[in-house]
């Protein structure tokens, strides 16, 4: 686990929305005080490289994978028909990051334990593989035996949650997440796909 200052450094030159723990006020503040003291100094315009590194690392980090997941999966969006939206889609199915969407837990990397420690069932079934792909339809629940620990009783006795999108629902009092439909790729989805592919493209 990343120390909280490396991932203060990470967010500064990443962006916050790489760890949701520095999505935070206090974070945004000191950011921009960060930037008006780089703005005063003069920055030298990067390389290309360079962009399409720091937009590379932004997605890996953003969704918790290792370098040859994140290559893995570009692998394989390069064959389909629309690049950009085929890797979205298979980065937002992702069984841990489903967990975290609907907001059965704070961080994608608390969603990826609750999913290897096997308190995660989809469609009745229980897995252990974050990375696991589900599809429209599916039903994750928690497992009935993990549902007495207390991070899932306090989640289950919120008024409220984050709101989720409207791919999915989530039934609070039942801890039931459903797909609806595939999530939807978008210009404002805070990544641009079209630069991670050119730095692979290399």
């Amino acid at each position: 686990m990343l120390p909280i200052k490396s991932k203060y450094k990470i967010g500064k030159r990443l962006g916050p929305g790489v760890f949701e723990q520095l999505q935070t006020q206090k974070f945004a503040l000191s950011e921009a005080r960060s930037k008006n003291r780089r703005e005063k100094r003069g920055r030298r315009g990067g390389s290309d490289y360079g962009r399409q590194l720091l937009e590379k690392q932004r997605l890996r980090f953003t969704y918790g994978l290792s370098e040859r997941q994140l290559a893995n999966y570009v692998k394989k969006a390069t064959s389909a028909p629309e690049p950009s939206v085929f890797l979205h889609r298979a980065l937002e199915m992702r069984a841990d990051n489903i967990v975290y969407r609907a907001g059965l837990a704070p961080t994608r990397r608390a969603a990826r334990q609750m999913v290897s420690h096997g308190h995660i069932n989809v469609n009745d079934r229980r897995i252990t593989v974050p990375s696991y792909t589900v599809r429209i339809g599916d039903v994750i629940t928690v497992r009935e035996a993990s549902r007495a620990k207390t991070l899932f009783a306090q989640n289950d006795e919120s008024e409220a949650g984050p709101a989720h999108p409207s791919w999915l629902t989530y039934d609070r009092a039942l801890l039931r997440i459903e797909i609806k439909t595939e999530p939807m790729h978008t210009a404002g989805s805070g990544i641009d796909y079209a630069t991670v592919f050119e730095f692979y493209s290399r």
